[in-house]
């Protein structure tokens, strides 16, 4: 009887710590797609403005070039985009991200930010497009460093609050 005890308030720290763990681990996963996604707009940027690539071949190359943990994104908006002539950029955008908000970890201000890329991509000159570019890597700059505030705020606490709650529920059990 009394193995079964340890075992069981084993299991109850060890699963209560996985979760705090899985809680925490969002916060340093939005960081590292940010960062993911700069790179990703970084390597568009230079496909549409200095080897003047076509959209989908543009997008397939950042697929290519990019970290595969968030570039797999600019894949799905080339094959959305492809598959249905009648969307524009601005709505695989849309698509492609919603279809995808809870695998990246971002929060809704990221996902406007990505979605206004999109709306800009196709839809004027070079010039205005590398404006435009611009200004949404400096607007993931910041979310870069709320992400980064975040996750040195919030990861060890879910970390520590995941292990404590399994305590918890292990002292008021036995």
């Amino acid at each position: 009887m009394f193995i079964l005890k340890i075992m069981g308030s084993l299991m109850i720290i060890i699963s209560s710590t996985l979760i705090g763990n899985n809680f925490g681990s969002k916060y340093s996963l939005r960081l590292k797609n940010i960062k993911g996604l700069i790179n990703c707009i970084r390597l568009l940027e230079s496909e549409i403005l200095y080897l003047s690539n076509p959209l989908p071949e543009a997008f397939e190359n950042v697929y290519k070039k990019g970290g595969k943990n968030i570039s797999y994104i600019f894949r799905d908006i080339r094959r959305y985009l492809l598959e249905n002539d009648d969307k524009n950029v601005l709505e695989s955008f849309k698509y492609i991200i919603n279809k995808n908000k809870v695998k990246l970890s971002l929060t809704k201000d990221d996902i406007e930010i990505l979605v206004s890329l999109g709306s800009i991509l196709g839809t004027s000159d070079k010039t205005d497009q590398q404006k435009h570019i611009k200004v949404i890597i400096e607007q993931l700059k910041i979310q870069q460093r709320d992400a980064f505030e975040r996750m040195k705020k919030n990861e060890a606490l879910y970390k520590k609050l995941g292990i404590l709650l399994g305590l918890a529920l292990v002292i008021i059990l036995f």
